[in-house]
């Protein structure tokens, strides 16, 4: 199987595929026989995360490693743990990014910006079904109301429509702002995963993350390439007739014509 694979690249791999996981469709039975990736999925990022107490401190740390040493490509990464297990994500983006300039080819910092991406758009996904709950959760403003033949009554339909327009525009801005920042990040995480695989193009567990990220960013066309190169570098693995039929359903659902996938 492909998995043993994934510890080559640490724990940003599981994380990644834990995220894609915990919020996909995913369509298959893989990964319960990973500890790591159980806890993952339990939501226990912290230990994952954690470079030790005193973030802060470690923060300071291995900024003042950079500052030395610009290419100390280790502060770096060490410095996005410690500012991700603060839950500082966009912060620990930000310094992935910065490795990304001076060491384009890094896997690992590569691999650790795609899960933070991915945990970004975790975030705004719960942000945006927290909008949509609230929407429908909203209590219509003249469910209680006194009847319309009252005085007060009178004043409060006045009143009592507007009303409902205002929390039916604010829980739709919400979802709105969250679902963009969602597919944004899913795009970004696409984006990350895209370069890691052209570090690795031979490794299968790259490429079948690269397509469950590409599914969760509605890139059919990305999802279906990352699909068929596993299935080139990994034709005899167990979940190669699932993804040969998953890729079967993406082209029907993309009205793409369907070809022998070997």
């Amino acid at each position: 199987m492909f998995f043993p694979k994934l510890r080559a690249h640490a724990k940003w791999v599981f994380i990644l595929l834990a995220v894609v996981f915990a919020t996909s469709f995913v369509f298959l039975g893989v990964g319960s026989g990973s500890s790591g990736l159980g806890d993952l999925l339990n939501g226990n990022f912290g230990n994952l995360f954690s470079s030790g107490s005193g973030t802060s401190a470690q923060v300071e740390k291995d900024q003042k490693r950079i500052d030395k040493n610009p290419k100390d490509y280790a502060a770096y990464k060490d410095m996005a743990s410690a500012q991700a297990s603060d839950d500082k994500i966009d912060a620990a983006i930000a310094t992935l990014l910065k490795l990304k300039a001076v060491a384009p080819k890094d896997v690992d910092g590569l691999t650790q910006l795609a899960s933070l991406y991915l945990r970004k758009a975790d975030n705004a996904r719960l942000a945006a079904v927290t909008a949509q709950t609230e929407a429908q959760g909203t209590a219509d403003p003249t469910a209680f109301a006194p009847a319309a033949t009252t005085p007060f009554g009178k004043v409060f339909k006045s009143f009592s429509a507007p009303l409902s327009t205002a929390i039916s525009t604010g829980s739709s801005t919400k979802f709105n702002d969250a679902y963009t920042k969602m597919t944004g990040a899913y795009s970004q995480a696409v984006g990350a995963y895209q370069a890691v695989a052209k570090v690795t193009p031979n490794d299968p567990s790259i490429q079948f993350a690269l397509a469950q990220t590409a599914e969760q960013a509605t890139d059919t066309k990305a999802a279906i390439a990352a699909y068929k190169r596993f299935l080139k570098l990994a034709p005899e693995d167990p979940t190669a007739p699932a993804v040969r039929q998953r890729i079967k359903q993406l082209k029907q659902q993309s009205q793409l014509p369907t070809v022998s996938t070997g």
